[in-house]
């Protein structure tokens, strides 16, 4: 797994998915909330899936 998320798309990412967990504890939003876990993992791997089925990346290269 190479690394395709850059560093504003990371921390996007995890906060996105942190707030979507906490609408979803507090009983805001409904069960699709938790698709917040998803965000945070592929923020803190720095690895979108997705990304790399499309060939994007947000991260510089080397």
């Amino acid at each position: 797994m190479k690394a395709n998320v850059g560093g504003i798309d990371r921390i996007l990412r995890v906060v996105a998915g942190l707030a979507l967990i906490g609408l979803v504890l507090s009983g805001t939003i409904g069960s699709w909330g938790w698709i917040g876990l998803i965000l945070i993992a592929t923020g803190l791997f720095s690895f979108c899936p997705a990304y790399g089925l499309f060939g994007v990346k947000t991260c510089k290269t080397k």
